[in-house]
């Protein structure tokens, strides 16, 4: 019985070792599982952030070629303006012209002067202007007129009529026509057509006075245009008003930073509308950007009155004086407003100054009157049978065209996005409607004017 007892428990003993191994196994095994799930966790969690990084780098990817695509875009379309001006500005020659003009008939004469004869013509399948220099204005000075037209080809505004070529062996500029006529001719009524209303003449004023600030900016020199009057200012096909052809000779030679006080631009004393020249014209021969202010204030009170002649200056002074303005504004114009019309004329006397000194700065002075105003006009958009106002502000000030993607750039004026692309691409660095350096290139996109004129068009 002994031994048996003794067997038994030896038997037992054997099997709490088996058991006490079988419960350390498994408790080994719940740890390697412990371990395990918690890989098993991290591995999940990097394969959800793999996830997400290949999502973000599929979407940069795609980022990246869109932005790849525009600049493509934006390429060829700077390509494509580049060669549309190498296209319309050029050399022409001789044979050119005279086919133009055949053989310069003088049937197609618009224009004469005393600096040349005017011709409309057809070139390169493209209804133009010819100016003819006369041979006394032209000879001996090639190198000079080539060095003016090198500067006029790059001068390029909305509201100037553009220079599309030369042709330099016979002293020649070649011009964009504009089928509408003068300011002159508007105002007169001529062949009959309706009279300028005064939202009209309010928006050529703004145009007129955007452009002078643009010549007078431009750099290193500025440009002084010296024969601003109606006959040089046009309308093209939409009305949009552009200001016509100055001389050549001289054109760059007012420094507005020279330590010379009297530095400014010699003029032909044959121009004609001696009404539209500032005093000084007549006593020194020369004229300033100052001289641009004055006949510009001599437009102003043209568009007002409707009149020209002497004592038209003295009349606004004395309605203005006896509160009385209305009697003297042009009544074809319509019902002027007249808060509008006393700031209008109060502005056009003191651009009208005999002291070029006293007459005020277009920039910082006439603007600052002017640039309210452009919310008193409209464009006229043709649909169908009717018509409808358009809004200036929804125009691209570049394209002339009602804007589909407007930007602000860094000269606070809105422009469609692939007219200031195009004009920042093919290296500008000045705005195109004041001439003053941009301080920079972003253009942010306006979107309550984009949400406003997609309203207006439905």
């Amino acid at each position: 019985m002994k031994m048996g007892e003794g067997g038994g428990a030896s038997e037992l003993d054997g099997m709490k070792r088996k058991l006490d191994e079988v419960v350390e196994e498994l408790r080994v095994c719940r740890e390697e599982k412990s371990v395990l799930e918690s890989r098993i966790a991290d591995s999940e969690m990097e394969v959800k952030e793999l996830e997400e990084k290949i999502v973000s780098a599929v979407e940069l990817l795609k980022s990246v070629r869109k932005q790849r695509d525009e600049m493509v875009v934006q390429r060829d379309n700077a390509i494509r303006r580049a060669n549309v001006i190498k296209e319309f500005f050029s050399e022409f020659s001789h044979e050119e012209i005279e086919g133009a003009t055949q053989n310069f008939d003088p049937l197609l004469i618009v224009s004469e002067s005393g600096c040349g004869i005017v011709y409309k013509g057809v070139i390169r399948n493209t209804e133009v202007v010819i100016k003819m220099l006369r041979s006394n204005k032209f000879e001996g000075k090639s190198v000079e007129f080539q060095q003016e037209v090198d500067i006029l080809s790059r001068v390029r505004h909305p509201n100037l009529v553009s220079l599309i070529g030369v042709c330099s062996k016979a002293g020649c500029l070649v011009y964009e026509y504009l089928p509408n006529g003068s300011l002159e001719d508007r105002l007169s009524c001529k062949d009959n057509t309706p009279p300028l209303s005064w939202q009209t003449r309010v928006r050529i004023a703004v145009e007129i006075c955007s452009v002078l600030i643009f010549l007078h900016s431009h750099k290193p020199l500025s440009i002084v245009h010296g024969d601003l009057k109606p006959a040089n200012i046009f309308f093209d096909a939409n009305f949009v008003s552009k200001v016509g052809v100055f001389d050549i000779f001289g054109l760059t030679s007012y420094d507005e930073n020279s330590a010379n006080a009297d530095n400014s631009c010699s003029r032909s004393s044959s121009m004609g509308n001696v009404e539209y020249l500032a005093p000084e014209f007549f006593t020194t021969g020369k004229l300033t950007p100052k001289s641009d202010v004055y006949s510009f204030g001599n437009i102003l009170l043209l568009l007002l009155t409707g009149r020209s002649d002497d004592g038209i200056l003295k009349e606004v002074q004395d309605t203005l004086e006896k509160g009385n303005l209305s009697d003297i504004l042009d009544p074809s114009a319509g019902d002027w407003p007249f808060v509008l019309a006393q700031q209008l004329a109060h502005l056009a006397l003191r651009c009208c100054e005999a002291n070029r000194k006293s007459r005020p700065d277009l920039r910082l002075d006439v603007w600052k009157v002017l640039e309210p105003m452009k919310a008193s006009y409209g464009t006229t958009l043709s649909l169908g049978k009717v018509q409808h106002r358009v809004p200036t502000y929804f125009m691209c000030p570049i394209f002339q065209e009602i804007m589909r993607d407007p930007c602000v750039a860094a000269d606070g004026f809105t422009y469609e996005a692939e007219a200031i692309k195009a004009w920042l691409d093919s290296g500008h660095s000045t705005s195109p409607m004041t001439n003053l350096k941009l301080e920079h290139h972003n253009l942010i996109p306006n979107y309550s004017l984009k949400s406003a004129i997609q309203e207006w068009q439905h």
